[in-house]
């Protein structure tokens, strides 16, 4: 699990403030839905990257997410 969480964050490069509270964000949401007691194991790593970029928007409104395009297939 861990590993896999790992390999994700590859995507989503390091950055500014902002920029890096999407990882860390998306590190806990991540591991949270990937564990044994999650009510939410269907979501996928596109549904945790929206959910966090939501979060730092809401503390940041100019935010703009850098992430791996073609890795996380946001519509």
């Amino acid at each position: 699990m861990r590993e896999q969480v790992k390999e994700e964050m590859e995507n989503i490069p390091r950055g500014d403030f902002s920029q890096n509270m999407l990882r860390l964000y998306y590190w806990a949401l991540r591991m949270e839905s990937k564990g044994k007691k999650s009510k939410n194991t269907n979501a996928t790593k596109e549904d945790i990257l929206r959910e966090c970029i939501k979060c730092v928007k809401s503390e940041d409104q100019n935010f703009k997410a850098e992430y791996d395009r073609t890795y996380f297939r946001l519509k």
